[in-house]
């Protein structure tokens, strides 16, 4: 039976585990969260002794609301049976206040069993000792192998050829559409689908066409103010080019610039405050959509229960491919086993027989429009009967995540700098060139700090 527990409160000095010395926590800290951060509740993850049981796991994860409702369901029901799992569940705030807590707890030693980890912030984590890698054998045994993910995802969860992550779902950057005005504006295909745009030049006509399809806009995009859109949106269609981002430790930052001046400028042709407006928030393009005013939004998958709920006869496709190679700009919420001072064999076993179990389950997770990264539910009937998550299932094959390095991921510093330039482009208060200039300094600073687990 699973069961949550409160978030804890923060452990009192004389509770924090030996040998954790303010030095050793804020180093660690700062490797994986991006910041020095205040303390967390390191008691609330550590783990019971072994004699309670090698089924009886802790697990840490971000989710609330729906998708804390349908981890439940899925919790529930790998708990079902003689080998049911008994589950503790500590669900902490999304941000990050969690990656400084998971940091904290792992370098003192006394982490939960199994915590959720961004794919994206792995490089923060693996490198620094704060994960212990995953026993291949053991999850072959339990039924889930490298062969059934998504290759440009399990490569993903690599740290020095060894894997740290095993991904529960891909959420991908895509765009939504109203169906009737799409069909008005010429833009399904035969099987009612959105058909291939192809170039830049389709995806400026295609705004065009649904802004006159609607009366109003074309397509919407939330970026004023938000510390990831922007990045979100450059990042799919910079990796569209064919170019590299990479952000080797030391510096400097090795990027395209012709490439990016190219993408940038196509943002400012895309958004230019006519067809398509260019001073939305998130929130904005949201009501606006909702409500009528545009004819597609380019959001993450995650908003699709909200936009189901509104009624509009919702269509969803990958973010369209307008440059060379398609791309699609991801992350991955995935499963870690976070360091233990003196891991428990017997629960060791028990929380990699816990992930292969979970994984299966994801049919479920996949209603609130996340992509199972387990490929056998994708070939599921049921998962084909999904409308519309079926339709962008394949965003996963292209799947394009942040640089890998340890400042970079969900919820950085990083993408609030790379966006701050950007949304100035945006708002024609910067050149493309003056803006790519002005990422490649972000980037550059942050590569001349030193990499604390280095």
């Amino acid at each position: 039976m699973s069961s949550r527990s409160p978030v804890p409160e923060a452990a009192p000095p004389s509770d924090r585990p030996r040998g954790l010395t303010r030095r050793r926590l804020m180093h660690h800290t700062l490797a994986a969260a991006g910041a020095l951060a205040a303390a967390g509740p390191l008691s609330g993850c550590a783990s019971p002794a072994a004699a309670s049981g090698a089924s009886d796991l802790s697990v840490w994860d971000l989710f609330q609301g729906g998708d804390g409702m349908l981890m439940d369901d899925m919790i529930e029901a790998v708990s079902a049976g003689p080998r049911g799992f008994e589950v503790k569940r500590t669900i902490l705030d999304w941000g990050p206040s969690y990656y400084t807590k998971l940091a904290m707890s792992a370098a003192g030693g006394r982490a939960c069993d199994v915590a959720v980890l961004h794919l994206s912030r792995l490089a923060g984590y693996a490198p620094g000792g704060l994960l212990d890698p995953f026993d291949l054998d053991l999850l072959a045994e339990f039924g889930v192998t490298e062969k059934d993910f998504a290759p440009a995802v399990w490569q993903r969860t690599l740290h020095d050829g060894v894997v740290h992550a095993i991904p529960l779902d891909v959420h991908p950057f895509i765009v939504f559409y109203d169906k009737e005005a799409a069909d008005t504006a010429g833009l399904l295909d035969s099987s009612g689908e959105l058909a291939p745009m192809g170039s830049p030049e389709a995806l400026l006509d295609a705004g065009r066409a649904l802004a006159e399809a609607t009366g109003q806009s074309g397509i919407l995009f939330g970026h004023v103010t938000d510390t990831a859109q922007s990045w979100r949106q450059f990042a799919a269609l910079y990796a569209q080019t064919g170019a590299s981002f990479t952000l080797p430790e030391g510096g400097p930052a090795q990027i395209d610039i012709d490439a990016a001046v190219r993408v940038v400028t196509f943002m400012q042709q895309l958004f230019d405050g006519r067809t398509n407006p260019n001073n939305l928030d998130y929130n904005g393009a949201m009501a606006g959509f909702i409500g009528g005013r545009g004819g597609m939004v380019m959001l993450g998958e995650w908003e699709l229960p909200t936009l189901k709920k509104s009624g509009i006869p919702l269509g969803a496709a990958p973010f369209p491919q307008v440059f060379d190679k398609p791309a699609v700009y991801t992350d991955s919420h995935s499963f870690v086993l976070p360091r233990q001072e003196n891991p428990d064999p017997a629960r060791r076993r028990e929380a990699h027989r816990y992930v292969a179990e979970i994984v299966k389950q994801s049919l479920t997770w996949a209603s609130a429009g996340h992509i199972p990264a387990y490929q056998p539910v994708l070939a599921r009937p049921e998962y084909a009967a999904l409308d519309p998550q079926s339709s962008y299932a394949r965003a996963a094959q292209v799947a394009v995540l942040d640089p890998p390095n340890w400042f970079a991921g969900a919820g950085s510093n990083f993408q609030n700098r790379m966006c701050q330039p950007l949304q100035s482009a945006l708002l024609g208060n910067t050149t493309p060139e003056k803006a790519v200039r002005q990422m490649v300094g972000e980037a550059d600073t942050l590569l001349r700090q030193p990499n604390p687990v280095a």
